[in-house]
């Protein structure tokens, strides 16, 4: 059975990502910014950062199914774990909708959802994110497992994806994480092509599992850095 310790982890962890990180979208709509997509990736990378030092000693600092499903296919986790994390983790993001809820109006929650960009097709965006997902969990897998990595592992994650922001924000709105769409979709009604940051990052995970072991594997080395 997995430690409840690590189940409020990831919970925890994921309630800071989307709190913090969807709160930046609020602050930079209402700061009137005309360039609003660097505070977003700061606030989505920054909001990583803090949850990793939080909690990422105690669960391995996932906070995002993508991420579990890839330990789970590398065998660092087993499946209850992943399934457990899953959970929490869909507590943690809804509960953070739920916690702007208190202090902004529903649609305000609805607007910091994850949707496509104006002229963005559905397959587009199922690409992008699956790429871009693949691209995130390379450098997971590859930072947590090295011995070299470790000191800065929580930085190059959290650098990482703010970088995916500054990229993504103008054409899916950048999810890499079930999760980071669902606690807002939730909360804030919206449903309109959401599947895509639930199914891509899924099979952009398994991908970067599957490039990391053709390209790194049998490179790994035992490391003090976080799993996530």
């Amino acid at each position: 059975m997995t430690d409840i310790k690590k189940l409020a982890a990831e919970m925890l962890g994921a309630y800071v990502l989307v709190l913090i990180g969807c709160s930046a979208i609020l602050a930079a709509g209402a700061s009137g910014a005309q360039t609003a997509i660097v505070p977003i990736a700061l606030g989505f990378g920054l909001a990583l950062l803090v949850g990793l030092y939080a909690f990422g000693e105690v669960s391995g600092g996932h906070y995002n199914p993508a991420v579990s499903l890839a330990m789970f296919i590398d065998k660092r986790i087993d499946a209850m774990t992943m399934f457990g994390y899953w959970v929490a983790q869909l507590v943690g993001g809804v509960l953070a909708g739920a916690t702007m809820l208190v202090v902004v109006t529903r649609d305000q929650v609805a607007s910091t959802a994850t949707t496509l960009g104006g002229g963005v097709e559905v397959w587009e965006g199922f690409l992008l994110e699956v790429v871009f997902t693949a691209i995130f969990l390379l450098v997971i897998l590859k930072v947590s497992s090295s011995a070299a990595s470790a000191p800065t592992a929580f930085l190059a994650i959290a650098l990482t994806l703010t970088a995916i922001h500054l990229v993504l924000v103008p054409f899916t709105g950048t999810s890499v994480n079930p999760i980071r769409s669902l606690g807002p979709a939730v909360v804030g009604g919206v449903w309109s092509d959401q599947w895509i940051y639930w199914v891509a990052p899924l099979i952009g995970a398994a991908l970067g599992w599957a490039i990391h072991r053709f390209v790194a594997g049998g490179h790994h080395e035992d490391a003090a850095a976080s799993t996530s």
